[in-house]
């Protein structure tokens, strides 16, 4: 049985190798489609409300993390709904989930560790103007 499974492993190799840059190249467009300007997320937990200047939709992503030097993993990127893996050198990591209901109007969960402590929070999006 050990035998099968390392022959079905090491058969299956080349394509998980194949596999892994198509998913790192993702491109993200739905973000893409977000009306550009002033965003306000509201966490659902009532701690307040946070502004964004939203420019290419990838500012909500690390929303506890505003490091620019985060390496990212794409884990799913549809047409709706962007799940994004990402880790902060020294400063955590995070795992952000974006869900598109209109251009203007977003769903964010996201979960990790920033400045040494764990964070879960999940968020509405909302464009409310120009940027400040």
């Amino acid at each position: 049985m050990l035998k099968n499974t390392r022959m079905l492993a090491l058969a299956a190799a080349p394509f998980m190798v194949l596999a892994v840059p198509a998913l790192a190249q993702a491109s993200l467009a739905m973000l893409d489609t977000l009306d550009k300007g002033g965003w306000e997320v509201r966490y659902r937990d009532g701690s307040g409300t946070k502004k964004v200047c939203v420019k290419t939709g990838r500012e909500l992503i690390q929303l506890r993390h505003t490091d620019s030097g985060c390496n990212r993993f794409v884990v799913e990127d549809g047409s709706s709904e962007v799940t994004v893996q990402y880790t902060c050198r020294g400063n955590g990591y995070g795992r952000t989930s974006i869900r598109k209901e209109t251009g203007a109007l977003v769903q964010i969960d996201t979960q990790g560790i920033a400045d040494g402590k764990p964070f879960q929070f999940s968020a509405e999006g909302r464009r409310t103007g120009a940027c400040n």
